[in-house]
């Protein structure tokens, strides 16, 4: 869905990823923006894509599931809206703690949707847990 909808990760560094989508016919709601669903999956790649790349550089098996979410939409989103997630330390430090304790860790992380005017559309937390595989 996320090929269909034209969501791409267009930056990846360990701390950093960014993805972007372009409003089209495909992924719009009646209301000529994008639908929020197909926001939602730009923003949730942005941090499960963080937290795997973490996960694999750990060696460790650990799932990781979306827990919850909220979501605030300040402004329609139309053209190119860019998906941003920079989470510093916090996915790192989470997963040592699990590696630690080996108790299921829960860490809420943020994305926002810009569009070409450097507004903000939209903002999504997810709340991810992670747990180590027996």
């Amino acid at each position: 869905m996320v090929w269909w909808a034209g969501i791409r990760v267009v930056n990846f560094k360990n701390d950093y990823c960014e993805a972007k989508v372009r409003h089209r016919w495909i992924n719009q709601n009646p209301f000529k923006s994008i639908f929020w669903a197909v926001q939602g999956m730009a923003a949730e790649l942005t941090t499960g894509v963080l937290l795997m790349n973490e996960i694999q550089s750990s060696k460790q098996k650990i799932s990781m599931l979306v827990l919850n979410n909220k979501a605030n939409f300040s402004k329609k989103a139309r053209g190119q809206v860019t998906f941003s997630c920079s989470p510093k330390n916090k996915i790192a430090e989470t997963i040592q703690q699990l590696i630690q304790s080996k108790e299921p860790q829960t860490l809420w992380l943020t994305s926002k949707g810009v569009d070409e005017n450097q507004d903000v559309v939209s903002t999504f937390e997810f709340e991810w847990t992670l747990l180590i595989k027996k």
